[in-house]
């Protein structure tokens, strides 16, 4: 038996995608600034923000691809980064009503961001794809047009000034990481570890022809599985 969506939650979504929109256009901002110093043009950072609407992939990539790092590597460390999503997908798989066809899930899958899936999970029922199709009409445009505008003002703005907000982004990564390590000091100990070894590994001779990208990489695979076997989460667990 098919579900009878209501549509009118299109509406609702596209409210509740307001605040998004504004929280994902300040920080695109000063994505943008990074796309520029990546040599990335207006159009290619609007249409790159676009399909992927991921703030840590994104930085990643063009911070990666102004280094001159090969593919494979920027590949790589965009999907470990990213991997995150094939849980949050995961999650909404179970919320959806038997009969919802592929194309729905298909759609809400690529607009899964933590955001996005916030709003989606937290709603009672079962899933109704209009709702989050109204957040997304909001947020990920907004999202596209915050880093075509950043990469406009980095090429129009003096030097100084677009150092100075290309620390904006650091911002923003402090922002998402200082709330959830307040209330878990497992997390408070793998930021602490982790910045700690990202600026000690460079350091060490025998790891001085790796590329910074690769560097990236090695860490996070043996930082997160260390910490996956040490402390494995519970199910349940937020």
């Amino acid at each position: 038996m098919e579900i009878n969506y209501d549509k009118s939650v299109f509406k609702i979504g596209m409210k509740d995608g307001i605040p998004i929109a504004l929280g994902y256009f300040a920080v695109a901002l000063a994505l943008g600034i990074v796309a520029k110093n990546a040599g990335v043009t207006v159009l290619q950072g609007f249409f790159s923000s676009l399909i992927t609407i991921s703030a840590s992939g994104e930085y990643a990539g063009f911070a990666m691809m102004a280094d001159k790092a090969p593919y494979i590597e920027l590949a790589i460390m965009t999907f470990i980064i990213n991997a995150r999503y094939i849980l949050m997908s995961l999650t909404l798989s179970q919320k959806f009503h038997e009969s919802t066809s592929l194309i729905h899930r298909a759609i809400i899958g690529f607009f899964v961001t933590d955001e996005l899936f916030a709003i989606t999970a937290a709603r009672k029922g079962y899933i109704n794809p209009y709702y989050t199709y109204g957040a997304a009409l909001i947020a990920a445009p907004a999202w596209a047009l915050g880093t075509g505008i950043g990469i406009v003002m980095g090429n129009i703005l003096p030097g100084a000034v677009v150092s100075a907000l290309s620390v904006a982004l650091f911002g923003m990564f402090l922002a998402l990481t200082v709330p959830a390590a307040k209330n878990d000091k497992i997390i408070f100990s793998v930021i602490i570890i982790s910045y700690t070894a990202s600026y000690v590994f460079p350091m060490i001779p025998a790891f001085s022809g790796i590329s910074d990208g690769m560097k990236a990489i090695i860490l996070t695979i043996i930082i997160a599985s260390v910490y996956s076997v040490l402390f494995p989460r519970e199910e349940g667990d937020a």
